[in-house]
C-alpha cells in the first residue's frame, strides 16, 4: 500500500475530527477499495446504533467531499458495526 505524505495527514485529519465526535469509533485498518485502488478506505469499528452510525456516516461524507474537492484525494471512512443485526 503506497500512501503519500500529504494523504496520511489527510487521513489522520480525517480519523480525528470523526473520533472527536463519535469518539467510539476504533481505527480497524486501512486498504484501497477494490473497485478503484486510488480509493482509501479507512475502516473503524463502529458501536453505536443505526442513526447514529447514519449521522456519522453523513458527518464523515462531508469531511470526504472536502478532501476530495480541495486535494483530489478520495478517502473514505467505512465503518464495521458489530452489533448489525442482517434480517
Amino acid at each position: 500500500m503506497r500512501i503519500n505524505h500529504k494523504q496520511q495527514q489527510l487521513m489522520d485529519e480525517l480519523l480525528e475530527k470523526v473520533k472527536l465526535r463519535y469518539p467510539e469509533i476504533v481505527f480497524k485498518d486501512l486498504q484501497f477499495s477494490p473497485d478503484d485502488p486510488e480509493q482509501i478506505w479507512i475502516n473503524v469499528v463502529a458501536d453505536m446504533d443505526e442513526d447514529k452510525e447514519i449521522e456519522m456516516r453523513s458527518y464523515s461524507a462531508s469531511l470526504e467531499t472536502d478532501i476530495l474537492l480541495g486535494y483530489g484525494y478520495a478517502i473514505s471512512i467505512m465503518p464495521e458495526n458489530p452489533n448489525r443485526v442482517f434480517a
